[in-house]
């Protein structure tokens, strides 16, 4: 089989500066791959690396050509098996570089079918829960505002980002904008363990959901003792990264937060499902901020989840692709209306090789 592969940077700035408790950003970077046969059916993925875990756009870039290279090696997009094998003998490290090719793949592998991704997997529409959306740090009044249209676009459930000497005064903020939502909070590893087990007293009193990563991953004895003392479910995201982190995470939480830009993709992300299952873990299935042409492959995933937060894309100001419906958090997989992830450009319009 004849292959074409191709690799774009893009830049996509945010609707508003996003802050979390160590970094903010104005923009966002990520790398849209392409894989295209013969035929003109194209596979489209992207990666959205973060420098927390060790990638950027430029190590994406110089990775993609032995990554794709796999690709054409193996000749047929569809043998996903034999494609991540390899991808993973070639590059071991990069799996936002990794997902970007297995994503692409994915989409080739289910469009080829004729089928969108989730029928491909033989996952039930119905099975789906609802995205979070996540208000950054800001001024408390900012998120109060942030909360507020929120609300009004229709979601339920909302994750609020801490870290900060305000942190009870913007979740009563949040709370008071939001009086019937369900709260998540995430602190990005900003508090010490016994500051984490005094906040979820008042987080609870506030009818707070669970608490996430909130310490370091460096310092998971003090994730135990937030969760054996704290009063709130505790979620694992910078701590929970590869399948080997499984066990681990399992001892210290209730919830493992999957994301394919941490793991490498959607088979490899299926795989961590299983484990953390196995473990008696719940499930979360996470994002960075992201275009479509990556987080719609996530969202195909979601019946396999217990909690969901794909609001990557829509944080940004402009996507230039489109992906799968998410009106107020609800994942409608069931009006995803053409093969594969549902992924395409934008002004693709009726294009064959991007439908």
């Amino acid at each position: 089989m004849s292959l074409t592969t191709s690799f774009e940077r893009r830049e996509l700035p945010l609707e508003h500066e996003f802050a979390i408790a160590r970094e903010s950003a104005s923009v966002a970077e990520t790398v849209v791959v392409r894989i295209t046969d013969e035929d003109g059916t194209t596979g489209i993925g992207a990666a959205a690396p973060s420098a927390h875990y060790g990638e950027t756009v430029a190590t994406v870039e110089a990775v993609l050509p032995d990554l794709l290279g796999v690709v054409e090696a193996v000749g047929d997009p569809a043998n996903l098996q034999r494609i991540e094998v390899e991808m993973e003998r070639v590059v071991r490290a990069n799996p936002a570089a990794r997902a970007a090719v297995s994503i692409a793949c994915h989409d080739y592998a289910a469009k080829r079918a004729g089928l969108p991704l989730y029928r491909y997997w033989g996952l039930d529409p119905a099975r789906t829960v609802a995205s979070s959306f996540t208000i950054g740090l800001d001024t408390t009044e900012r998120m109060r505002a942030k909360t507020r249209d929120a609300v009004e676009a229709g979601y339920g459930v909302l994750k609020v980002k801490l870290g900060t000497e305000r942190d009870r005064e913007i979740v009563e903020a949040v709370r008071d904008a939001a009086p019937d939502a369900t709260i998540r909070v995430d602190a990005n590893e900003a508090w010490t363990p016994r500051e984490a087990v005094a906040n979820t007293e008042w987080l609870a009193a506030l009818d707070v959901e669970f608490l996430e990563q909130p310490v370091p991953a460096e310092n998971p004895d003090g994730m135990r003792f937030v969760r054996e003392h704290g009063a709130l479910p505790v979620a694992a995201d910078e701590s929970c990264v590869t399948l080997a982190d499984v066990p681990e995470v399992a001892e210290i939480s209730d919830i493992a937060n999957v994301k394919l830009m941490k793991c490498g993709g959607p088979r490899e992300a299926r795989r961590l499902f299983a484990a953390a299952r196995a473990h008696g873990l719940d499930v979360m299935l996470g994002c960075m901020v992201e275009s479509n042409a990556a987080i719609a492959a996530a969202h195909h995933l979601v019946p396999l989840v217990d909690y969901a937060d794909l609001d990557g894309s829509l944080l940004l100001a402009d996507d230039p692709y489109d992906g799968v419906p998410m009106s107020g958090g609800d994942v409608d997989l069931a009006a995803v209306d053409r093969a594969g992830t549902g992924a395409r450009r934008a002004d693709a319009g009726d294009s064959p090789s991007d439908a």
